[in-house]
C-alpha cells in the first residue's frame, strides 16, 4: 500500500486521537517518529484484543518510523489500576519474567523483529531512587489523580486505594519520557494513563506525545471486553483450529465489528461484504473469510486453509450422529458458565457434575475438548456441547423464548 492508502487503514475504526492535527502533520512529514506502545505482561499469552493496537503499530511501522515495544517489566509488579474496583493482587518476579519473555516472542506475529525495539521498563524505573521518584510525583495532585473514573468510583464508595497504585499512571507516563516518544498508542481505556505521558513530557522539558486511542474489542462473548480473566479470549498463539473455532464461534453482529478493528480488508472492501449478506448471502460464510485472513496472520495461508477443511470436516462431513438434539437455553444474563449450560441441555444432571466431567477432560464445545468453566455468550449462537461419547446436543443461546 503507498502511504495515502496506510494512512487510511490507520485512521480507521479510531476512538481519538490527541490532538489530531498535529499527528496527521507528523505524519505526512519527512520525520522518523518515535512510536511507543507498552503493555503488563499479566498473562502469558497476547489476544485478538491486544492485535487492535498492535495492527496500527504495524501500520505505523510500514510508514518507516521507528518503533518502541515496551514489556512494563516493572510497573506490572505494581499492577494498572484502570477499571479495578479493588487492588490488583501482586505478581510473582517469576510469573513476570515469564510472561514478558512470552510477550517480546508473541509480538513478531505482526511487527518487523528487524525493526522493532523491545525495551523492558525495569531499564529506567528499576534504577529510581526515592528522591527520583519524589520528584515524579510532586508535579501531580491527589486531585488530579482521583480525576480517573475508576479511582474516584472507589473513593466515592469507600473502597480502598492503595498509595501504590498512584504511581502507577506516573511510572507508564514517565516511559514516554525515557524514550523520548512522540506518538502512544492504547486502548481508549488506558486515557488518563496515555495523557499522564503528555504531561510528564512537559514537565521534564520535552515535547509532547500525540496519542491515538483504540476502543476495546469484545471477546467472544460478545458482550464484555476480551480479557484473561473473563474466559472470553482468542490468543494470538492459540493453534490454528482453535483460533478458527474461535472466530466463528462470534455472533454476526460482532464479526463487523471484528472485521472494522482486526481485518486488513479496505473499508469499501468490508462495505461490499456487508452487502452482500444484507442481500442474503449466509454470514457464516463471511465469517469463514475473516477466520481464514486472521489464522493466515499469525500462522500462515496453509494453516489457515487445513483449518476450515478440519472444521467443515468436523461439522458437514458426517463425522457426528446424523440426528442431534437441538436445546434452546434461555437467559437475560450476558453469559453463561458452560457447567451450568451442560445442566440446562440435559447434559448432565448437576452444574457440580458439569463440573467434575470437565475437570476429567469429559467435555466437548464445538468438537474441542474443554477443561474450564467457560462463560458462554448469551448472543443467539448455537455451540455443539458433547459429554462423554453419547451424550450430545445443538444448544442455542438466546435471549428470548
Amino acid at each position: 500500500m503507498d502511504q495515502a492508502n496506510i494512512i487510511q487503514q490507520l485512521l480507521r475504526g479510531v476512538d481519538e486521537i490527541i490532538p489530531k492535527e498535529d499527528f496527521l502533520d507528523a505524519l505526512t512529514s519527512n520525520k522518523s517518529l518515535t512510536v511507543k506502545l507498552g503493555f503488563d505482561p499479566t498473562a502469558p499469552d497476547l489476544h485478538l484484543g491486544h492485535s487492535v493496537v498492535l495492527n496500527k503499530l504495524q501500520l505505523l511501522q510500514q510508514l518507516g518510523h521507528r518503533i518502541v515495544f515496551i514489556v512494563g517489566d516493572f510497573t506490572a509488579s505494581i499492577g494498572d489500576p484502570t477499571g479495578r474496583s479493588k487492588t490488583r493482587p501482586a505478581l510473582s518476579a517469576e510469573a513476570i519474567k515469564a510472561h514478558a519473555e512470552t510477550y517480546a516472542q508473541q509480538v513478531f506475529k505482526l511487527l518487523d523483529p528487524h525493526k522493532t525495539e523491545i525495551r523492558y521498563n525495569s531499564e529506567w524505573l528499576g534504577g529510581m531512587t526515592a528522591k527520583d521518584l519524589i520528584g515524579l510525583a510532586a508535579g501531580q495532585s491527589v486531585a488530579r489523580m482521583l480525576e480517573r473514573d475508576d479511582f474516584a468510583k472507589r473513593f466515592a464508595a469507600n473502597t480502598p486505594i492503595s498509595i501504590h497504585e498512584f504511581l502507577y499512571p506516573l511510572l507508564q507516563g514517565y516511559d514516554s519520557v525515557a524514550i523520548d516518544a512522540d506518538i502512544e498508542l492504547g486502548g481508549r481505556d488506558q486515557k488518563f494513563n496515555l495523557l499522564m505521558g503528555r504531561t510528564l513530557q512537559k514537565q521534564y522539558g520535552k515535547s509532547p506525545q500525540a496519542v491515538l486511542m483504540m476502543p476495546l474489542l469484545e471477546g467472544t462473548d460478545g458482550v464484555q471486553k476480551m480479557s484473561k480473566s473473563l474466559g472470553n479470549t482468542i490468543d494470538i498463539a492459540s493453534s490454528a483450529d482453535e483460533m478458527f473455532g474461535k472466530i466463528l464461534s462470534i455472533s454476526d453482529t460482532l464479526m463487523w465489528r471484528y472485521f472494522d478493528l482486526l481485518s486488513s480488508r479496505t473499508s469499501a472492501e468490508i462495505a461490499t461484504l456487508r452487502q452482500a449478506v444484507a442481500a442474503g448471502e449466509n454470514p457464516k460464510d463471511t465469517k469463514i473469510q475473516l477466520a481464514k485472513e486472521i489464522v493466515t496472520r499469525f500462522h500462515d495461508e496453509s494453516a489457515a486453509e487445513a483449518a476450515a477443511s478440519n472444521f467443515h470436516a468436523r461439522f458437514s462431513k458426517g463425522q457426528l450422529p446424523s440426528e442431534i438434539p437441538e436445546v434452546t437455553v434461555v437467559s437475560s444474563e450476558p453469559s453463561l458458565p458452560l457447567s451450568y449450560v451442560l445442566k440446562q441441555a440435559a447434559l448432565v444432571k448437576s452444574s457440580s457434575e458439569g463440573l467434575r466431567m470437565l475437570q476429567q477432560g469429559g467435555v466437548r464445545l464445538d468438537q474441542e475438548v474443554v477443561a474450564e468453566n467457560l462463560a458462554l455468550p448469551v448472543n443467539e449462537s448455537t455451540v455443539l456441547l458433547q459429554v462423554g461419547k453419547r451424550k450430545i446436543a445443538r444448544v442455542k443461546l438466546s435471549t428470548e423464548d
